[in-house]
């Protein structure tokens, strides 16, 4: 096929284990994909979720909350999805402190790796309004540690490896939110494709689709590729970590799941946290 032939995706996704363990088939020229070729940009999830504010790449990973603000540009996909079965984004501070603490006016600032982050709109119905400063999302454990912040907002592998820094865990945010909603998942981050690749979106989403399939399939390479971003995890907690956010779950939400980014979304709207109740498509 003359190169002039082929059509060039780019493919918006974190630079961790769990991303890297979902695109591995297609990283690795596993599936046929005819024609397309995927050009693979590794950022971290707040730079995904305002590149796709301009519809820079054509297919991204957002946070649900940065969802609401990109709508008009990507449809969700039905698959793809980070959700946290009774855990999720972990509150750590230095020290045991009261949620009450970190309320806004008590002196206290809270380091969040971004604004559009479901991990700060989670935060924000926990705690109500506080201080923050944006952080990367990798950093984030040093800074608390350092004393540059009194608690951060831990998502990624930082779940796992905080108390190796001789942090404590304030508030695990997933555990909380299943505990207010009958057992929901917190939902956290979702593939999109943009709107406009019209025809070809259910193509590019079977494709996407058959990508997890495939790790979940071929764990042990899947997870051995992915360990490059593990960021010194052992391949036990890659692992662990991977299992946590990529399993069956993420090759469909499932009833439940759909459900519950409704309810999250519409929260966040009720509490005036996003400027609209974005549309929910789960294409297919």
């Amino acid at each position: 096929m003359e190169a002039t032939d082929r059509r060039l995706l780019q493919l918006g996704h974190s630079p961790d284990p769990d991303d890297a363990f979902m695109h591995y088939a297609l990283a690795a020229d596993k599936l046929d994909v005819g024609e397309l070729e995927f050009e693979h940009k590794l950022e971290d999830i707040e730079t995904l979720n305002k590149r796709a504010v301009h519809g820079e790449y054509e297919i991204t990973a957002v946070s649900i909350h940065g969802y609401a603000f990109v709508a008009d540009k990507y449809c969700l996909l039905n698959h793809g999805a980070s959700m946290g079965e009774g855990y999720g984004p972990r509150i750590v501070a230095r020290e045991e402190m009261k949620i009450e603490d970190l309320q806004k006016g008590k002196g206290k600032r809270i380091a969040i790796p971004g604004e559009w982050t479901s991990a700060h709109l989670a935060s924000q119905m926990y705690i109500g309004e506080y201080d923050y400063g944006l952080v990367e999302f990798d950093k984030i454990p040093d800074a608390v540690e350092k004393g540059e912040y009194d608690a951060g907002v831990l998502i990624h592998e930082g779940q796992l490896t905080f108390q190796e820094q001789g942090l404590v865990l304030v508030r695990d945010l997933g555990e909380w939110w299943q505990t207010e909603n009958d057992g929901l998942p917190l939902p956290l981050g979702g593939n999109t494709v943009r709107r406009d690749l019209g025809d070809l979106i259910p193509r590019v989403s079977q494709l996407l689709q058959d990508s997890i399939r495939y790790g979940l399939d071929h764990r042990v390479e899947a997870v051995e590729y992915a360990l490059q971003w593990g960021r010194d995890l052992s391949v036990e907690q890659a692992d662990e970590f991977i299992g946590m956010y990529v399993n069956e779950r993420t090759l469909d939400y499932g009833d439940d799941g759909r459900l519950a980014v409704k309810l999250f979304l519409e929260r966040a709207h009720k509490m005036g946290l996003i400027p609209e109740m974005p549309p929910l498509d789960f294409h297919r």
